[in-house]
């Protein structure tokens, strides 16, 4: 793996983990795009150096989230404590702790279990562009089905100050994010499972299922993003004897590289999507998924 590719890939995954638009499916489409045929196969093998390389970037990726999220995770920590020190759950951030944690459960068993079975079957560039066609329906069903729900509020409601009009996402929340269930964070943690699969965005479908909540854009970006942090975090972690095995081996250098890369890529995308998902929604997003996913389809086929 030369320079030029740990740092194209690791701006590439700073990106694309946190867009809606799956930095799996990419790390598979683009190196095969660019005729890069060791790492494509490297994708599926049981061990790998491009294995130890991705290792690397989730773990920049989420330590740029909890810079970026800091002091969300200050008052979460905090709150999660008194929990176990009350034994009652009454603030917000209190509910938030306990909703990160019954979210991950779901992911975090399936990805112990399967990961590997995932990644050796699906980790392919024929299989992620279909999956990425099918980040891009996942995205827009979310988004009709919102609209559905809360009716075109759009032309009747007043719009954030500063936002025009057609800026507006559509329709309405029906809730906060304070006041999710417990059952709620599940159910939007199952749908984490789904991003097992090469071309299907973690930040995605749990953005999706937050809007099905009934959340708005806002509220489900930004539990995306901190949902995402332990689960980006702890599969980074578990697999970091890998970077000082014998798979880590000639390409520390680039593994370093291309972890700055992705921190910086990634602290700059939550900065701009967090300012993006206060006016603006997911279909641009689907549109790029949908047709990126069918040209590289046909491509590939």
């Amino acid at each position: 793996m030369s320079y030029f590719q740990a740092i194209v890939i690791g701006l590439l995954q700073g990106v694309s983990e946190l867009f809606p638009v799956s930095s799996l499916g990419h790390s598979v489409l683009v190196p095969a795009l660019f005729g890069w045929h060791n790492l494509v196969t490297d994708q599926s093998a049981g061990e790998s150096l491009y294995l130890a390389f991705v290792v690397g970037l989730h773990v920049a990726t989420a330590l740029a989230l909890i810079l970026y999220f800091w002091r969300d995770w200050v008052r979460i920590i905090i709150g999660f404590a008194n929990t176990l020190r009350n034994r009652r759950i009454v603030t917000s951030d209190e509910r938030m702790a306990w909703l990160l944690i019954v979210a991950t459960i779901p992911v975090g068993i399936t990805g112990l279990l399967f990961e590997h079975t995932f990644r050796t079957l699906f980790a392919k560039p024929e299989a992620a562009a279909i999956f990425l066609t099918i980040n891009g329906l996942i995205l827009a069903g979310a988004e009709l089905l919102r609209r559905r729900r809360s009716g075109d509020a759009a032309g009747t409601s007043t719009p954030p100050q500063g936002a025009d009009a057609t800026d507006r996402p559509p329709g309405v929340a029906t809730r906060q994010l304070s006041s999710l269930k417990l059952l709620d964070g599940f159910t939007i943690g199952l749908a984490q499972i789904l991003a097992l699969l090469a071309g299907i965005s973690r930040s995605g479908v749990t953005m999706a299922a937050g809007l099905v909540r009934g959340l708005d854009h806002e509220d489900a970006a930004r539990f995306s993003f901190l949902l995402a942090t332990p689960v980006i975090l702890a599969a980074g972690l578990l697999k970091i004897p890998d970077l000082f095995g014998s798979l880590g081996n000639g390409v520390r250098g680039q593994i370093l590289a291309g972890s700055i890369a992705a921190a910086v890529s990634a602290y700059l995308s939550v900065r701009f999507l967090i300012r993006w998902f206060r006016t603006r929604t997911l279909w641009p997003f689907s549109i790029y998924c949908l047709a990126v996913g069918a040209s590289c389809a046909i491509y590939f086929s």
